[in-house]
């Protein structure tokens, strides 16, 4: 080969190195990139109740999760809107969940969605609850998804559904809570920076005697400010472990007015963490902005 071919060859064979090595490179970043997000656990938040805006205040506790916690999240809501009882598209999402957070009330889910949420509870994983949940479905005395009336007690360690013999009930609408954190709890990583006492506009919610199920661990009581009848205290967040060995999350306390409260924002986080089995951030990110009207139930 003549001197001016090896010439000629020469930025050639420069340029396809060069490709190659462009190549490889972004294909390293590519799986580097892919590994960083599948490191980063999903959050998937199901709304839909008819009261308390769960699908205007958990997008923005997901916010914040996404934006200074390292995690990916996906809100689920009831469609057209909150007062669909028969619509939450995209629960097939639930398969990826590392944490699946429910805020509902009264739904009757086709038993082709139900079916998402029975597989991601079977599958052991954790599961948080916000106040109306411990009521979340409503289905008619002989349906065939009439046993999703107790998802509260199977999911949630709480009482199965709304009255009856659970004597799930609360103090009137008028009425306010006092919240105390149970001091056996102090230091217990779920109230990590949470204020000893605080006030929410949440009217207490009637669980005792018998919730939450047995083996589950109390940590905030609340008393009723301005009952409507005879009253005593309450836990208003417990955790525990469901009928299925999922670590669980509850609270009756979910008032959006909640919602604005630094303390409770702080209960949300802590517990997200806890459930992912994650450590509890010691470092507050700070107060989130969260301005959501309280709607009168249908």
């Amino acid at each position: 080969m003549d001197a001016n071919r090896k010439m000629m060859l020469r930025p050639n064979l420069l340029l396809f190195l060069c490709a190659v090595f462009c190549c490889i490179f972004t294909s390293k970043t590519n799986v580097f990139a892919q590994d960083s997000k599948s490191k980063k656990p999903l959050v998937v938040f199901v709304t839909g109740d008819h009261e308390y805006s769960g699908e205007e205040t958990l997008p923005l506790i997901a916010a914040e999760l996404e934006k200074n916690y390292g995690m990916r999240t996906t809100v689920l809501k009831a469609s057209p809107d909150h007062n669909s009882e028969k619509n939450i598209p995209g629960l097939e999402s639930l398969k990826d969940a590392d944490l699946a957070v429910f805020y509902l009330r009264w739904r009757q889910l086709p038993k082709e969605q139900l079916a998402h949420i029975d597989a991601y509870l079977k599958s052991g994983k954790p599961v948080m609850g916000f106040r109306t949940t411990t009521h979340a479905f409503n289905y008619p005395k002989g349906d065939e998804n009439e046993k999703w009336n107790a998802f509260g007690e199977f999911a949630l360690n709480s009482p199965p559904g709304w009255g009856g013999k659970a004597a799930h009930t609360h103090y009137g609408h008028k009425s306010s809570t006092d919240v105390t954190v149970i001091p056996e709890q102090a230091k217990n990583p779920v109230l990590t920076g949470v204020s000893p006492k605080f006030h929410v506009r949440s009217w207490l919610y009637r669980v005792l005697p018998d919730y939450p199920t047995k083996g589950s661990t109390w940590l905030l009581m609340g008393k009723s400010v301005d009952p409507d009848k005879q009253d005593v205290e309450n836990p208003v967040a417990w955790t525990g472990t469901n009928s299925f060995g999922g670590k669980v999350f509850m609270t009756t306390m979910g008032h959006p007015d909640d919602f604005k409260l630094e303390p409770f924002q702080r209960l949300v986080i802590n517990a997200i963490h806890w459930e992912l089995g994650q450590k509890v951030p010691k470092t507050w990110k700070g107060k989130i902005d969260i301005q959501v009207p309280y709607r009168e139930a249908k």
